[in-house]
């Protein structure tokens, strides 16, 4: 006997590998040939709750995996580029969207009838699509004709792999052994432990209702002991979901924990409900066998009654989250968090980084900004706020130069080579125009340490010109944040203007120094923050360059900044005039 159970054994085990491969190859070759546009979407259009449901349920009934876009999720918060409120809703659609692969399996158990209908059995089905999928994938030209032959020969080895699990099945249904096991399943705890601990081993939801489907079929499944094995696979697919929060940021975990929270709160609710009244009315339906097509209505009906149940209370789930995982602050030095499995999706990979340097572009900001409130008034706590802005902003520069140039190494479409250039083009001016405010900064401390004081005319040129570079960062800044290019044009009148104001500064010190009027000591500090005035309007130059030049696939800054001084057009000479009559002294 025991030599028929171990086969047995192994097939089973089998099936199951060539069913996960199976699904694993169709949901990747669904994957590319959407172009990850399904992944951005989730991230972009999930604004509102009903909205993230929806996309939810799309994108896991495309890539047949509750576990992989809830996982995708988690990143999304983790890298801050979606809110906790909305994985909430995302969650919630991926816990229904799961439910469609039962009714793919359903199609293996089709079976024609009559002399026509022999040649329309699932089998039959199964292997046509396999050889469609082979001609397309190996023998027809076009990389997405090639993918949705992947599509069709992932479909053919998942119903491979359904269907030798429903054979090994049929054979361990007469062993004696198998069957008090499966009596054993009508003890709704019971079945509740075991279908957690069968999705937690194999990591898949779908996997595990393909086994129920594949029990049922021996006709020892009856409905009432599928149900509460369906709630425990529902509560076991967000192990997967937990293990992606290693080594995540908090609001990452409190992401994570949301798969578990929903699940095991709606199957409480939900089999209290229902046990309640079935003592009640006593539903006679629960002694019925069930078949796989009733496993996957029975699977259908409970995610969606979960889903609704807790479709009003998201604000609530997201406190409880957030009750439940302390906060673990991070500070101002901290840089930017950037999910690796993002890395494997370029589209996601890009909207990840934009949200990063965008946030380090504010940053920069941020430190020139409080610099600037140095000079006409000193303060430790601004002293030491640009100090951490400026280590922060350098962890920034180090993760998204490393992140970016791992990226380059992917396939890119020929707007996100554009985007990931820009990107990587900017990085080191945001970075240097946070050393430029942090030098600002010094020098501040460096009049306040040593008693000096600027005459009343160095205070009106030095008001005149640090207006005109904190102008030319916002400028750049917004421009940059919005890809405004129209606005990049207007940087460069400005930087000609602060050039021009720094130079008649520097004369003007030296005319007040020989008419006595201001000190050698002085100038050294003035000479100072002229240069970085100078060194900041210089890099918000290189920025908007580098937005127009790559916006025009090309990239020579000198060249363009070369041809729109000497082009000398009426434009530039206006900008260049309305920024002298704002600033001048």
């Amino acid at each position: 006997m025991r030599r028929l159970i171990i086969p047995q054994i192994i097939k089973l085990f089998g099936g199951i590998a060539l069913f996960l491969f199976g699904m694993k190859l169709m949901g990747d070759g669904l994957k590319k040939v959407a172009g990850n546009r399904l992944e951005v979407l989730l991230y972009r259009l999930s604004s509102t709750t009903l909205k993230g449901v929806l996309l939810g349920t799309g994108v896991t009934a495309v890539i047949q995996s509750s576990a992989a876009t809830s996982v995708m999720a988690v990143g999304f918060v983790n890298s801050k580029m979606m809110k906790l409120k909305q994985a909430v809703s995302v969650i919630l659609g991926a816990i229904l969207g799961t439910s469609i692969t039962g009714w793919i399996i359903c199609l293996n158990y089709i079976e024609g009838g009559g002399a026509v209908g022999v040649y329309f059995s699932s089998s039959n089905i199964t292997y046509f699509v396999g050889v469609v999928g082979i001609i397309l994938a190996f023998f027809l030209k076009g990389q997405q004709v090639k993918q949705i032959g992947s599509i069709l020969m992932g479909f053919t080895v998942l119903m491979l792999g359904m269907s030798t699990m429903s054979n090994s099945v049929s054979s361990l249904a007469e062993l004696e052994a198998f069957q008090t096991f499966l009596v054993s399943l009508n003890n709704p705890i019971l079945a509740v432990i075991v279908g957690f601990l069968f999705t937690g081993v194999l990591q898949s939801a779908s996997a595990a209702v393909g086994i129920i489907q594949a029990l049922s079929v021996s006709g020892s499944i009856s409905i009432g002991s599928a149900l509460p094995l369906l709630m425990g696979v529902a509560i076991g697919a967000s192990i997967p979901v937990l293990l992606s929060s290693i080594g995540a940021t908090t609001d990452g975990r409190r992401a994570a924990l949301i798969y578990p929270a929903t699940t095991v709160l709606s199957v409480m609710a939900c089999s209290s409900v229902f046990y309640i009244l079935d003592a009640l009315f006593s539903f006679t339906f629960l002694s019925l066998t069930a078949d796989p097509f009733v496993i996957a209505i029975v699977n259908s009906f409970l995610r969606l009654a979960m889903v609704l149940l807790l479709f009003p209370f998201t604000d609530i789930i997201e406190a409880l989250v957030i009750s439940l995982v302390r906060e673990k602050k991070r500070t101002e030095e901290d840089g930017p968090v950037l999910e690796d499995m993002f890395l494997s999706h370029p589209a996601l990979a890009v909207e990840q980084s934009r949200t990063a340097i965008f946030e380090m572009a504010k940053k920069s900001k941020l430190s020139l900004d409080t610099s600037m409130t140095l000079l006409a008034q000193y303060r430790q706590e601004a002293f030491d706020q640009v100090s951490t802005l400026e280590n922060s902003i350098d962890r920034y520069e180090d993760s998204l130069g490393t992140y970016l140039s791992r990226l380059t190494g992917h396939e890119l479409t020929a707007e996100q080579n554009r985007d990931v250039s820009i990107f990587l083009h900017t990085l080191s001016d945001f970075e240097r125009i946070s050393d430029h405010a942090e030098n600002i900064s010094e020098s501040a401390r460096e009049i306040r340490d040593k008693g000096l004081e600027f005459s009343e005319n160095a205070k009106n040129e030095m008001r005149a010109i640090s207006a005109a570079v904190t102008r030319i960062v916002q400028i750049t800044i917004d421009a940059f944040l919005s890809s405004d290019l129209d606005a990049a044009k207007t940087v460069e009148p400005l930087e000609d203007l602060i050039d021009e104001l720094c130079d008649r500064s520097k004369l003007n010190h030296t005319e007040r120094v020989r008419k006595g009027e201001c000190t050698i000591p002085m100038g050294f500090v003035l000479n100072d923050l002229l240069s970085n005035f100078e060194r900041v309007s210089d890099h918000c130059s290189n920025i908007a360059a580098a937005m127009i030049e790559l916006n025009s696939d090309e990239f020579d800054t000198h060249r363009y900044l070369g041809q729109l001084k000497s082009a000398n057009t009426k434009e530039f000479e206006e900008l260049f005039e309305s920024y002298s009559k704002e600033f001048n002294f």
